[in-house]
């Protein structure tokens, strides 16, 4: 990315907190303008983020919500969009109880590993292929792979080619449970990647933070435009810490992920627990998928546990909870 400090030569971005910058003269623009459009930290930030994850173009965001809100600003009104069964929460949320009365979307749920179910669900007037790999809580894995071939194959489907972003299906990958250091989807084919830097990317559970990344020039023009337009950015310090987060980002993963990988062994064998929910175990069923497209099977193991006679389930979460230490 973009590091260089042209003031002083800093070794790191300073927190640049100007809302506006001087021009050169009327109808001649500097670099920066204005700090909604264009910022030197988040800029700095931005650029990293965009060659981590192998794109061209970065929006940094408020939050993973805001990112999410705002790539859905590229479908018009109308549009259908095909879902990952089992996405966050938060995400179901903003599709069934904002974006479908506000933009009147359609969101169909399925299993996006069925390509032939998702060929068949494609609508003339589909947009948008929202994928998350893994999921948050359940991480089930798509094959983005074998997804993007069989949808770019569909008759249907918009091409590439084709610049109006109005007549194109996209597919949108959200990377927050796995990032940059475990896979990389534009790599794959998707054109979007989203995700939460509140999590790995931060590192340090102090900064909330979203982020789209493309390698499509169509689209990086178009997000670029919406960002300016709706507002939808990160602060000079949320981008600040966020950067300073991609610095111990690969180091912090493979500790995680192999503490993550330690744990899902030891709780697998574990009297009290009835399933683990890890790919990175060889007894999960997508194991082979996650070894051809993950680095590891991530930060996170799921687990559910075990019933006991006269004990309710929301009794006995509650035992295991106030148990765990932080």
């Amino acid at each position: 990315g973009d590091q260089h400090d042209p003031g002083h030569g800093a070794i790191f971005p300073p927190i640049t907190t100007a809302t506006s910058f001087i021009q050169p003269n009327l109808g001649e623009e500097g670099r920066f303008c204005y700090s909604r459009c264009g910022n030197p930290t988040r800029n700095a930030y931005e650029t990293a983020l965009a060659e981590l994850e192998g794109g061209t173009f970065c929006t940094a965001t408020a939050s993973g919500m805001a990112a999410t809100a705002l790539v859905l600003e590229l479908l018009t009104p109308g549009s259908h969009v095909l879902v990952m069964r089992g996405v966050y929460g938060g995400t179901h949320r903003l599709f069934e109880k904002v974006r479908s009365i506000t933009m009147n979307l359609e969101f169909t749920y399925l299993d996006l590993n069925d390509v032939g179910h998702v060929c068949d669900s494609i609508r003339d007037n589909t947009r948008m292929i929202w994928v998350e790999t893994p999921t948050n809580p359940l991480l089930t894995l798509v094959d983005m792979k074998k997804l993007v071939e069989a949808v770019r194959a569909h008759s249907k489907c918009p091409q590439e080619s084709v610049k109006d972003l109005s007549k194109r299906l996209l597919i949108c990958v959200d990377n927050t449970f796995a990032t940059a250091w475990n896979q990389q989807p534009l790599r794959f084919g998707a054109d979007i990647v989203m995700l939460s830097a509140s999590k790995y990317v931060g590192g340090h559970s102090d900064m909330t933070g979203g982020a789209l990344i493309t390698a499509d020039a169509a689209v990086a023009e178009r997000l670029n435009f919406l960002k300016s337009s709706v507002g939808a950015i990160a602060s000079p310090f949320e981008a600040y810490l966020a950067l300073r987060g991609l610095k111990t980002l690969a180091v912090r993963m493979e500790r995680q992920c192999s503490n993550a990988l330690k744990v899902a062994e030891f709780l697998q064998k574990h009297a009290r627990i009835e399933e683990v929910h890890y790919p990175g175990l060889a007894s999960h069923p997508q194991h082979e998928l996650c070894k051809r497209q993950m680095r590891t099977g991530g930060a996170v193991v799921t687990v559910r546990l075990k019933g006991k006679d006269g004990v309710t389930d929301v009794e006995m979460m509650k035992r295991f909870f106030a148990k765990l230490k932080y």
